[in-house]
């Protein structure tokens, strides 16, 4: 069963554009009761299609065909305007703890069916942290990208980087933003494929290469 719960901080979508994309957050307060009253708050100028609670409930606070405030500034694959682009996914978590076996029980039920519905692809789901390296950090190193992508939920783990020079075009041929720092990207890339990595770049280093 899914809450609806209506939030203002929503608009259209612009330029006819669709969803491509699912964007996976955390929420980063105490409870998800929290989080929602912040999303529901016109003074704060956020919003998100779904939050998940800690304990597997789903909330819908804006309809899928509409434009959450859920990205802000980012870049994926050259694209801007991600919040037109995606569907956004806030998970109960203050990035501090691993995610509940309830809560990810609650997204793999969820994402199968919001792909389906727009025709978005595994690679299409991806974390906020990937659109806005050096900004974002969620869903961060404890959230469990490979269980996504074992069901098909997420793309697969991607190949080795090697130099730095071709660590960038792997990233840039995955979609994100190479115009940031070296180390904002190397932490992007290893906080989605690489979360237990430390230092600099690597041979253990992956970037996404997906055509």
């Amino acid at each position: 069963m899914i809450e609806q719960i209506a939030s203002p901080n929503c608009g259209p979508r612009r330029d006819g554009l669709r969803p491509s994309l699912i964007v996976v957050h955390y929420t980063a307060m105490k409870t998800a009761q929290a989080a929602i009253e912040r999303l529901c708050n016109l003074a704060f100028e956020v919003s998100a299609h779904y939050v998940i609670s800690n304990s597997g409930e789903l909330t819908q606070l804006v309809p899928e065909e509409m434009r959450a405030w859920h990205a802000g500034a980012g870049r994926w694959h050259g694209q801007d305007d991600i919040n037109s682009r995606s569907i956004g996914v806030e998970l109960d978590n203050e990035g501090t703890h691993p995610f509940s076996e309830q809560q990810m029980h609650a997204l793999e039920t969820l994402l199968p069916r919001i792909m389906k519905r727009w025709g978005i692809t595994p690679e299409g789901v991806i974390g906020h942290s990937d659109l806005a390296p050096g900004r974002k950090i969620d869903p961060g190193p404890r959230f469990d990208w490979a269980r996504l992508a074992m069901q098909g939920l997420a793309a697969d783990t991607p190949p080795e980087g090697c130099s730095a020079t071709e660590f960038a075009k792997l990233a840039a041929h995955a979609g994100y933003d190479i115009r940031v720092s070296a180390d904002d990207l190397l932490q992007a890339v290893r906080m989605r494929w690489n979360q237990s990595a430390t230092g600099p770049l690597c041979a253990k280093d992956h970037a996404v290469l997906k055509s």
